[in-house]
């Protein structure tokens, strides 16, 4: 039988060098035996420092005070040695970055296989077997084949079910589920719900999920915890808080989901065919290095194969599909970051392929893009005024002094603080460098803006201020952007037209009502049927 968890007035404060800060603040919430209870907010709300407070994985630095009675027991003061007894035996967490929390020198089936020695002191024999069924049952192909493989060499889903099979490894009674499906893809996170429901409902397990995504926690959840600033500010069955908000942060919260956001494309396509795209194909060879010293044969990936495509000048292109279906490839092709196998790509007429020297500096002032990751693409040693101003002088467009007076203008147009502009990106949240990033991108007065996976890790009330700020631009700046998500909503709210990628195929392309709301192939439904969307039921529940 699972047992209750109740957090009574549970504070945490963290000790730093600029003063003390209140990570939460007198948190109290109820989990009844086989519920599943959400837990949302924003980055910085204390939703994940909550869950890391009731197994005891704080920092010494964090003073904590209240109550979290798991089974009777206060587990706040608790002896250390009885904690380890509960963690991972009794209460388990899976955490939200799969590739952080596994060892990439372990294999696969040796992170399932310790929890097994440790806690239940099986044989290596008998903990290969209950590994083998683990990942059975988390459903990982070729069991037998994965259990000795390591991290790298899985995917992004795969090593996420891994976690879950070493969460669920010593059978807890509780499960501590730390935004296990970020940056998922739709597909993909719709089979890790999927997954958590059945434990749910085959197991009895007791479920505490913590997410920023409210169409998330509704697919799965009974009961919702909505928390800001370290504080709940409500609380409720899962259908009484989405369809009747007391706070106005709830509503806020509902109201940015990208299936409700009001729709922000124009709809208008313009007359010229800024991009053309024929016959695209990009080729990898995988199985470099020491493969080819000893002659042996080079697998060819085709990341783009026969793709043909025209975006209009002042229109929003959306490019959708799974990771590894091509779209980052085909972005990166048309601004030059990996070179075309064959086929033609063209902006304004000219052949991309044959620019060299000036005219290709002209042509890459012209197309700019903006990464996924802003903390990647930004130099860490740069503040905010340096990242935005290097490429204006060095393209020669203005002096350094020049370019410093432009950055301030750029940073005014992004909608980011003149006070921001000494810091460097680690001082920054990751709304805040993804708008560095496209006053960035902005400074050199492009045509087009490609956005690659811009708002795919970012709370959904910054990514709704994101793509309005976009939408904002691509009208006060005659832009033309080329949108590419897996988030077939926040593409739906926001482009004219969309192509829709798998396997490096273009599989069909029209516009979005038309491709989103009455789409012509299998693959494209299945996309739409799997995406999380906030939506109430005539029985009280909610569904996707």
């Amino acid at each position: 039988m699972s047992a209750s968890l109740a957090v009574e007035g549970l504070s945490v404060d963290f000790s730093t060098g600029s003063g003390t800060v209140q990570a939460v603040r007198d948190a109290s919430f109820s989990v009844s035996p086989g519920s599943i209870v959400g837990i949302v907010g924003e980055s910085g709300s204390g939703k994940s420092v909550t869950c890391r407070a009731i197994l005891g994985l704080l920092p010494p630095r964090a003073q904590i005070s209240g109550r979290v009675v798991y089974a009777g027991r206060n587990l706040i003061g608790m002896l250390s040695a009885e904690v380890q007894k509960v963690r991972g035996r009794e209460i388990s967490m899976i955490f939200q970055n799969p590739s952080s929390h596994l060892d990439p020198l372990m294999r696969i089936g040796d992170h399932i296989a310790e929890p097994l020695r440790y806690h239940l002191g099986l044989s290596a024999q008998e903990a290969r077997k209950e590994a083998l069924a683990l990942l059975d049952e988390v459903r990982i192909r070729d069991a037998d084949d994965r259990f000795s493989a390591y991290p790298h060499q899985l995917s992004g889903g795969m090593k996420q079910r891994v976690l879950i099979a070493s969460a669920l490894a010593c059978q807890p009674k509780l499960l501590l589920a730390d935004e296990p499906t970020t940056a998922l893809d739709v597909t993909v996170q719709a089979d890790i719900l999927q997954l958590l429901k059945k434990l749910n409902r085959d197991r009895g397990l007791t479920m505490i999920l913590v997410s920023h995504d409210l169409g998330v926690v509704s697919e799965i959840c009974d009961h919702v915890v909505v928390m800001r600033s370290g504080r709940i500010v409500e609380q409720g069955s899962i259908n009484d808080v989405i369809t009747r908000p007391q706070n106005s942060y709830t509503r806020t919260l509902i109201e940015s989901q990208p299936s409700r956001l009001r729709t922000l494309a124009n709809g208008r396509r313009q007359g010229e065919h800024l991009i053309q795209i024929k016959n695209l194909e990009v080729h990898f060879s995988e199985g470099r290095g020491f493969a080819s010293m000893f002659g042996r044969s080079r697998r060819t990936i085709k990341a783009v194969d026969d793709v043909s495509l025209e975006i209009h000048a002042g229109e929003c292109f959306g490019i959708v599909g799974e990771s590894g279906s091509g779209k980052s490839t085909v972005a990166r092709a048309i601004v030059r970051l990996v070179a075309s196998t064959s086929g033609e790509i063209r902006y304004a007429g000219q052949e991309v392929s044959a620019l060299a020297g000036r005219e290709l500096a002209a042509y890459r002032r012209q197309v700019q893009m903006v990464f996924q990751s802003p903390f990647d693409s930004l130099n860490p040693r740069m503040t905010v005024r340096q990242a935005i101003a290097e490429p204006i002088w060095r393209h020669g467009l203005r002096s350094r002094e020049g370019a410093q007076t432009r950055a301030q203008e750029l940073m005014e147009m992004v909608e980011l603080s003149p006070d921001l502009a000494d810091r460097k990106p680690r001082q920054l949240s990751g709304g805040q460098c993804q708008r560095v990033a496209i006053a960035r991108a902005l400074a050199l007065s492009p045509r087009v803006l490609i956005a690659d996976e811009v708002t795919s890790a970012l709370d959904v009330t910054i990514q709704a201020q994101v793509l309005r700020l976009l939408a904002r631009l691509r009208r006060t700046q005659d832009l033309t952007i080329v949108y590419i998500s897996h988030d077939l909503a926040v593409v739906k709210a926001f482009c004219d037209r969309v192509a829709v990628f798998r396997n490096g195929k273009l599989i069909e392309s029209g516009t979005t009502a038309k491709v989103l709301v009455a789409p012509a192939q299998a693959y494209t439904q299945a996309l739409i049927a799997a995406a999380p969307r906030v939506v109430e039921t005539s029985k009280g529940a909610v569904a996707s």
